[in-house]
């Protein structure tokens, strides 16, 4: 098959992670697969190396400091459109896959996996999450949680594929072969738990804070280490408002911004605890990692990500249980670390490909939505 797999950055972002491991594991299993992302703020490539068998295209999208979000949004959309109807003219493709709600509204009839639903206040956003949900062909989850959510609030039923994880690369990065990289972080930080994804809303970022204020008093040796971040969004003020609680409480967070993906695996594995603390997810991504290179996770309660983590991490609903967990997490009396590496494990991105694969074909074959999902869950979708 020739397929089109369509995000909208280049930057280590959840659907952007998903899009790549997956494409390339279609080239793989013999697929003529092309990446299309915006460029934006001059990027003409993606945050890391991707292998050779998959082809990229990347539309150029400039950087606007008096843009509003909405704007920036709608242009997006815009902007992957023109380029896309022109180069499908004379490149079709047998699927086109979006990634996201720009994507999704940008590239016409496709398939979309959702990766999570948020709620937004900003009308084109509204517009494009509506739009992305309701319009594609067919619709994947990563997990059956958020599938839940889009038949209670659209009634569609999308298929749930779960996400694959680069289990061996960080399982690596904890082991002997790791040491060195390891010993630098530590160097330069110390013992310390860590969060990725930047400082938003949806990351629980300033709960975290509050929790890591409470631990610090009985291990002020440990540091609060927060990495990545890039996101479309405006979240000044918020960030402002951590900020200034960071002030208050008299603390010294780190905050690395985008790390190099070389550097991520060994930045993972040196953490004492990685906190997961996120208001919404779709899956977990990062913390499935954590659990790769056997770093204990501290969990949102949060319906999704009981179902994807089980007994393998630590739970906590609010300030005081982040503390506990964190506290307990540091002490190495959470979870056993060896059930969190073999649930990692099982999470295989070849195997994700060849549930898409089928996925795909039921689709085109069928034409009907209904029909291709009852199709897809015989062929074996988790």
């Amino acid at each position: 098959m020739r397929i089109a797999q369509v995000t909208y950055s280049t930057k280590p972002r959840g659907g952007v992670v998903h899009a790549l491991a997956l494409s390339e594991a279609l080239a793989r299993r013999g697929h003529d697969v092309t990446v299309w992302t915006l460029g934006r703020g001059g990027d003409q490539a993606f945050f890391r190396r991707v292998d050779a068998a998959v082809s990229i295209r990347v539309v150029p999208f400039e950087a606007r400091d008096d843009e509003s979000v909405g704007d920036r949004i709608q242009r997006s959309i815009e902007t992957m459109r023109a380029a896309f109807a022109r180069a499908r003219e004379d490149e079709p493709y047998d699927v086109v896959h979006a990634q996201d709600c720009i994507s999704a509204n940008a590239v016409g009839p496709c398939v979309r996996t959702i990766h999570h639903l948020d709620e937004f206040t900003t009308p084109q956003l509204v517009r494009c999450h509506d739009e992305a949900v309701r319009r594609p062909l067919a619709r994947l989850c990563v997990s059956t949680a958020v599938a839940a959510d889009v038949e209670a609030g659209w009634g569609l039923t999308p298929t749930v594929i779960p996400n694959g994880v680069d289990s061996a690369r960080f399982a690596a990065a904890s082991g002997p072969a790791g040491a060195a990289a390891r010993e630098r972080w530590h160097g330069r930080l110390g013992r310390y738990v860590l969060a990725l994804g930047g400082i938003e809303p949806r990351k629980g970022s300033l709960d975290l804070v509050e929790a890591y204020a409470r631990l610090r008093r009985g291990r002020p040796d440990v540091r609060l280490v927060f990495g990545g971040g890039e996101t479309l969004f405006d979240y000044r003020e918020y960030r402002a408002a951590v900020d200034a609680r960071v002030a208050e409480l008299g603390l010294d967070p780190v905050l690395l911004g985008v790390v190099d993906d070389d550097e991520l695996p060994s930045l993972v594995a040196a953490a004492g605890a990685l906190a997961f603390v996120s208001t919404k997810e779709g899956f977990g991504l990062a913390a499935m990692e954590a659990l790769a290179a056997g770093v204990p996770v501290v969990a949102r309660d949060l319906p999704v990500l009981r179902e994807v983590f089980g007994g393998t991490v630590a739970y906590a609903t609010d300030v005081p249980s982040i503390e506990e967990a964190l506290v307990a997490a540091l002490d190495g009396s959470g979870p056993p670390a060896g059930t969190g590496r073999a649930l990692a494990a099982s999470h295989d991105w070849d195997d994700v490909a060849r549930l898409h694969e089928r996925f795909y074909a039921a689709v085109g074959e069928e034409g009907d939505h209904g029909q291709a999902v009852d199709l897809a869950h015989r062929h074996g979708s988790r």
